[in-house]
């Protein structure tokens, strides 16, 4: 995609829109040229803050018929990033990625 911006969003949005919007590995495919630009930049929420699908983004319908529907549970960020780093160091010691 020539002259593209292209955002990826994070574990956070995918669980704050209860999947709605889909987090991915962040990848870039090198040109045939050598030239690529890749910036990355995060932005996490206090380890305190307590994450979980926005009530405004679930459908009532959602909501009223079965809380199964509600895709991800309550967590606060920072068990996840605790998390995300032992399964990250892990799978990095196998030589795969998360």
């Amino acid at each position: 995609m020539p002259h593209s911006v292209v955002v990826n969003i994070g574990d956070q949005l995918e669980v704050i829109t209860n999947g709605k919007y889909k987090s991915v590995e962040h990848r870039v495919i090198a040109q045939p040229d050598g030239n690529t630009m890749s910036i990355a930049s995060f932005y996490n929420p206090g380890s305190d803050a307590i994450i979980f699908p926005a009530p405004q983004l679930v459908e009532k319908s959602e909501k009223l018929e079965n809380s199964k529907l509600i895709k991800y549970p309550k967590f606060v960020f920072e068990n996840y990033m605790k998390l995300y780093a032992v399964s990250s160091s892990k799978l990095k010691n196998l030589g795969l990625k998360l």
